[in-house]
């Protein structure tokens, strides 16, 4: 959350408190009986304290709950001036009598850039903006940094395509970027020290709350844009139609007049993103009411309905069933793949490949159990347990129950579109069991996407003797080719089909990434050749995009430090862009559309 400090230490200067009658502590170990002493001079002085983080200071919150319920019988001893301020992360041993007791306050970003910056400089005098050793790049370097403050603020809007995860970017992040800002110009160097400046602000102030390698990427290509020696050119702009740009004022006035005739609306280019990014946005509100309609829906059907509830949930039930595949085994399928080397080993491919039928085998048993259990339940012949009546709501509202999600693959389909895939990737190692390695390889098919391309590399460094932490990917796009026209698998790596791009689109005919169309928000990306070479370094023109699962994009942070929701970074060739653009469009390959 945002520490209010800052502002209450500003309130108290207007006032007249700060100086004499204005006492901040940090609560924590050994700190209770200062607060105690401070408070009671306080209420006889007529000041204010401010006690920060409460919730590191458990055992004293007891006196403090003694100390507040106190003051009502201590009305006409008390100073009239007296204030008392609490801060504290959510704890449920917090006091409920002080909450109840006193003024609750939240502190949110506003919606829009124009209130962002509108509430950035209304925090700001004449004078702060004025107290500068160099003036002009001051005035300029600090609206960059409120303009780069609101952009990350807003750019969360956009989900996914914005920052993998939602980041709490607050006011306190911009007032110490500010103070940084402020003291490396007021250096005694002619020259502002850019690169610590980008440092500073990107990886420690801002970067300090990313969690997320790529989403820090993005953040460092965000603010390059807004504070760089570019930002003191009298001709330059944020955005390619000119309407955001550092204005020439030197008064607070006047930039308070320049934010307030800036548009309500935000156009995606002012972020560096295409128009279709709109349609995410409108598209996951419009999802979130759908969502909450939906579970406030009624369970029990009136007596016109064709069908009960338990009636619609035992067909799907047995239609399920019925089609469900049976279980994959070794010893069903093709011996050769399976055949040991010199050394006792079968090959790299086909560990991966057993490792994915269990997998798949431990679903379709869960599967095959659930739905035979909550047949059962309906008709009232064992108890409808939690999960089978989580399930019987999931199977109402079109969604993958909670039972089944624990075991399987990340999905965000729905039930049916989910079902249809489930048959798909279980025919497509089935093919693979009873027959040989494939020619081309579904990425988005597998459970487990990151154990089938360390299997590549190994198969790669099995037969050409290279140590396998020296092997990287080459990307090849095979253009104007499908994989009913690769009937033979590639001299070198493996051909992966599957994936989808999102915040751009390849076209084939130049060999490159280019922007997407219009209402267009995915599209299929041609067969790739995933070539493993030694020391591999990509071309100066490609842009590294990151591969995920889904386009929800964020995961669980695993042991190095990635998402497990990452799979692995993609070389691209980009002729007609830069790299940051595509950065900030959010492009990225995914293995999977949500429907």
């Amino acid at each position: 959350g945002a520490d209010p400090s800052n502002a209450l230490v500003k309130f108290s200067q207007e006032k007249g408190y700060y100086e004499q009658k204005f006492v901040i502590i940090s609560l924590g170990q050994g700190q209770g009986k200062k607060a105690e002493f401070h408070i009671e001079q306080a209420k006889k002085e007529g000041g204010w304290v401010l006690l920060q983080n409460c919730h590191l200071a458990k055992s004293w919150m007891p006196t403090l709950e003694t100390m507040v319920e106190a003051f009502a019988s201590q009305q006409g001893s008390i100073e009239s001036g007296f204030r008392l301020f609490l801060t504290s992360m959510p704890a449920n041993y917090f006091p409920v009598s002080v909450l109840q007791n006193g003024v609750k306050m939240t502190t949110e970003a506003p919606r829009g850039l124009k209130a962002n910056l509108k509430r950035s400089y209304q925090g700001f005098t004449q004078k702060y903006i004025d107290d500068c050793d160099k003036p002009a790049e001051w005035k300029k370097l600090l609206f960059g940094m409120t303009f780069f403050h609101a952009i990350v603020q807003e750019r969360r809007k956009f989900g996914p395509l914005g920052f993998n995860k939602k980041y709490e970017f607050n006011d306190s992040d911009l007032d110490v970027s500010c103070s940084t800002l402020k003291m490396f110009l007021s250096s005694q160097n002619e020259e502002i020290p850019w690169d610590a400046l980008l440092y500073v602000t990107g990886q420690i102030n801002y970067g300090g709350r990313v969690t997320d390698d790529w989403d820090r990427r993005c953040l460092m290509s965000i603010l390059r844009r807004y504070v760089s020696i570019d930002v003191l050119a009298s001709d330059y702009t944020f955005s390619d139609s000119g309407i955001y740009f550092v204005p020439k004022a030197t008064s607070i006035e006047d930039f308070r007049n320049y934010i307030e005739g800036l548009p309500n609306n935000d156009n995606p280019e002012v972020f560096g993103m295409h128009d279709n990014a709109n349609i995410v946005y409108m598209s996951q509100e419009s999802n979130k009411i759908f969502e909450s309609i939906l579970i406030v829906q009624p369970r029990i059907a009136d007596g016109s309905a064709e069908k009960s509830t338990d009636d619609q949930v035992l067909e799907i039930a047995k239609q399920l069933l019925a089609s469900l595949p049976s279980n994959l085994y070794k010893e069903n399928g093709n011996k050769k793949l399976f055949e040991v080397n010199a050394h006792g080993a079968i090959p790299s491919l086909s560990t991966v490949l057993l490792q994915e039928l269990e997998r798949f085998n431990k679903l379709l048993d869960v599967m095959r159990a659930t739905l035979a259990q909550l047949q059962s339940a309906i008709k009232g012949f064992i108890i409808m347990s939690g999960d089978l009546d989580q399930m019987y709501n999931a199977f109402l509202l079109n969604q993958l129950p909670l039972n089944w999600k624990t075991v399987s693959y990340d999905s965000l389909k729905p039930l049916a579109s989910w079902y249809s895939d489930l048959l798909e990737r279980v025919q497509f190692m089935e093919k693979w069991l009873m027959n040989e390695n494939p020619p081309s390889y579904w990425l988005s098919g597998f459970f487990f996407p990151h154990g089938f391309i360390t299997g590549i590399l190994q198969t790669h460094a099995r037969r050409t003797k290279i140590p396998i932490d020296k092997l990287a990917f080459k990307f090849k796009v095979m253009n104007n080719q499908t994989v009913e026209k690769l009937v033979n698998p590639p001299k070198d790596g493996v051909y992966i089909y599957g994936l989808y791009v999102e915040g751009g689109r390849w076209d084939e005919s130049q060999d490159t990434l280019v922007d997407q169309y219009p209402g267009e928000l995915t599209t299929r990306m041609p067969v790739i050749n995933f070539i493993p070479m030694e020391n591999y370094q990509p071309g100066e023109n490609d842009y590294s995009c990151p591969i995920y699962k889904t386009s929800v994009r964020v995961g669980v942070l695993s042991t190095t430090g990635q998402s497990t929701n990452f799979i692995l970074a993609a070389d691209l060739n980009s002729k007609n862009e830069a790299k940051e653009f595509w950065t900030l469009r959010g492009t990225a390959l995914l293995c999977q559309l949500d429907t």
